[in-house]
């Protein structure tokens, strides 16, 4: 009576040694296709939003990325920038091509905003441009555009932004009149009032890349900084600039000082941002004024 049970003991021993194994196994499979999907999925912070930024992950082994059909860079850890225009349609493509040769796509999204739109109903004022006017804003814009394609490999783009100064939001971004149906151009920044003077500080980490002079006809003493990526500041108006082109600045650090320079009825900051070709809202990088 003995012996059979004692069998059938060594048989439910090797039975037990067996099966975790072999389950142990299919959970590691298991576990291993998983990691593999993941890895060839995008993965994102921030908002899919008109004037918002995103910043992604690329796909395990992506050699190239391309969004709306244009190439844009990579950094070592996979990570990099998109952002969406004001008047951004309601998706956008982002294609990623691995080392293998697969392409890996995301469609995003893009919600709507509700923008600060005010009718008046009055002609829009014609303005014309004296030829001494334009004759000096060529120049300008010419020193603009150099200084939104420049980059400098900043690595700022990756940070948590800050307000450059605090005080109230005179003009918020987005904003619009529309004369008799006739739109205005909208307001390209936001606005920060506050007395002629007082410091103003890079948001993040970057490179200057114009430092007026002398003022501009419509921005007054210009000041930009180039974020890395694409991403750039532009501070409009100031008093003053404390740095200098080619200076690396850190977040925090005073650049700056808040005037009426230019095209301006008072003294406050007007501060812009690109991503490319993209007009972004600074307030979803840096969340609410507190």
């Amino acid at each position: 009576m003995i012996r059979p049970f004692t069998i059938a003991a060594g048989a439910l021993t090797l039975a037990a040694a067996t099966i975790p194994a072999t389950m142990v196994q299919a959970e590691a499979d298991e576990a291993e296709e998983s990691a593999f999907r993941e890895a060839v999925k995008f993965g994102f912070t921030g908002e899919a939003i008109q004037g918002g930024v995103m910043i992604g992950d690329a796909p395990v082994g992506t050699r190239s990325l391309t969004f709306e059909g244009e190439a844009i860079p990579v950094d070592e850890d996979g990570k990099f920038i998109i952002a969406f225009n004001r008047d951004a349609g309601q998706a956008a493509n982002l294609v990623a091509t691995l080392d293998n040769g697969e392409m890996v796509r995301k469609f995003i999204n893009i919600a709507p905003r509700k923008w600060q739109i005010e009718h008046v109903s009055i002609n829009r004022r014609a303005t014309t441009r004296s030829a001494a006017f334009l004759a000096r804003r060529g120049p300008e814009l010419e020193q603009i555009h150099a200084a939104r394609a420049f980059h400098s490999g900043s690595k700022g783009w990756r940070q948590n932004f800050v307000w450059p100064a605090k005080g109230r939001i005179s003009g918020q971004f987005g904003s619009q009149r529309i004369y008799n149906g006739d739109p205005g151009s909208y307001h390209s920044g936001i606005d920060i009032a506050a007395p002629t003077g007082t410091y103003y500080v890079a948001p993040a980490d970057g490179v200057v890349t114009l430092a007026a002079s002398s003022p501009f006809t419509l921005e007054g003493n210009l000041l930009m900084i180039d974020h890395g990526m694409g991403l750039n500041s532009a501070f409009l108006h100031s008093s003053e600039i404390l740095v200098k082109e080619g200076q690396h600045v850190k977040r925090g650090e005073p650049i700056g000082r808040i005037g009426s320079t230019g095209s301006a009825t008072g003294p406050h900051l007007h501060w812009s941002m690109k991503w490319n070709d993209a007009r972004i809202d600074p307030i979803l990088l840096t969340g609410p004024m507190e």
